[in-house]
């Protein structure tokens, strides 16, 4: 059985992803086999906030190189993002952001 924090990974704090905390949407990376639910009562868990919706999609791996020879791979990984109620209150890890 998984923990909510071996479920929730990172928070992804990108310029787009600021821009998404007036409406209450935040974005993290999660385990690759998490499904919807698990990852909606580890933020619940976690933060103590109320989930409405989660969007969930598979971020590719990219092909990296340096020089000629070595061809590498960017890491692929799985991203969430979470939708808050109206009425729940902001997560404390984003508040310092904007």
């Amino acid at each position: 059985m998984k923990t909510a924090y071996d479920i929730i990974i990172r928070p992804i704090i990108t310029e787009q992803s600021m821009e998404d905390l007036d409406i209450k949407k935040y974005a993290f990376e999660v385990a690759k086999d998490a499904n919807k639910i698990e990852i909606k009562k580890a933020i619940e868990e976690i933060f103590g906030v109320t989930v409405i919706k989660v969007t969930t999609t598979h971020v590719r791996a990219k092909s990296k190189r340096q020089g000629a020879y070595p061809m590498g791979k960017t890491a692929a990984w799985k991203k969430a993002v979470v939708k808050l109620s109206a009425d729940s209150k902001n997560i404390e890890l984003f508040e310092g952001m904007v």
